[in-house]
């Protein structure tokens, strides 16, 4: 099975190299869960231009996006343009996970201390 490409914009490259330096709390918690094919034997990247879009986490096998919102994408126009690229990666073939950076502090630490 050959697996779909989306193609992306070259000049995000450098964009996503920085916000890779510069990642949330939240998505550092993640990415200790689904780096090295942790997540069943899937490979994730993280913060991945696609399309005219960076975002948070991507699988290429599972065509999956991982987003973690936090409070820049609480006011109206944050969720129109979330609205938006989502819907535009979805007309391309891409799934959508989304979850609240609180959400996702709160959930992995508990889940981490129960263990």
């Amino acid at each position: 099975m050959q697996r779909k490409v989306i193609p992306y914009n070259p000049r995000l490259k450098d964009r996503a190299r920085q916000l890779r330096k510069n990642i949330m709390r939240a998505e550092v918690m993640l990415w200790q869960h689904v780096k090295g094919k942790q997540l069943n034997g899937y490979d994730f990247d993280r913060q991945r231009p696609l399309d005219e879009f960076i975002i948070d986490f991507f699988c290429k096998e599972l065509m999956l996006v991982i987003e973690i919102d936090g409070v820049t994408h609480d006011d109206e126009q944050g969720q129109i343009r979330d609205q938006f690229r989502q819907e535009r990666l979805e007309s391309l073939g891409v799934q959508f996970l989304r979850f609240q950076d609180e959400d996702v502090k709160q959930n992995l630490v508990r889940n981490v201390s129960s263990d």
